[in-house]
């Protein structure tokens, strides 16, 4: 399941900014449901919000990091019966290696989602906060939450 959610996000990544590239030219916008959604093609050279602009490397580094420290948590500690939990991590790597794609191939990463009063953002963006808040709450209030505390030396 990991493995498909992985490929699934990012594939729907890559096909949404692959026809965002296609049909806009970078600063065009055209409305999608009235006011409230518009695709507006923007290249985010930063992190989240813009923050960092230009730091490319940095960027590519860390996100290699922290892929390789998940999927490793993935095939070495997470039980295969936990599989919201293991969904949730697949969820977070297809929307990590998604904008990483962008990243290694062009400046900065396609972002096309406006809301308008929120920054643009992209698949990618979403796959991987959805799966942070849900991992998050599992961590604090679930099943996974309590393998990582029976793990606990005590003392």
């Amino acid at each position: 399941m990991f493995w498909l959610i992985m490929a699934a996000a990012i594939a729907a990544d890559q096909i949404s900014k692959y026809l965002i590239v296609q049909n806009l030219a970078v600063g065009e916008s055209i409305p999608v449901l009235g006011d409230f959604l518009h695709f507006t093609h923007v290249v985010n050279e930063g992190a989240s919000f813009s923050m960092l602009q230009g730091q490319r490397g940095i960027f590519l580094v860390l996100t290699v990091i922290v892929l390789v420290a998940v999927i490793w948590l993935y095939l070495k500690k997470v039980p295969r019966d936990y599989k919201l939990f293991t969904a949730m991590l697949g969820l977070f790597c297809g929307g990590t290696i998604g904008n990483l794609i962008d990243r290694i191939y062009q400046s900065g990463v396609t972002d096309f989602l406006d809301l308008g009063w929120f920054p643009v953002f992209n698949i990618a963006d979403c796959c991987i906060c959805v799966s942070v808040i849900f991992i998050c709450v599992m961590l604090l209030f679930g099943k996974a939450g309590k393998m990582i505390d029976s793990k606990k030396v005590k003392k």
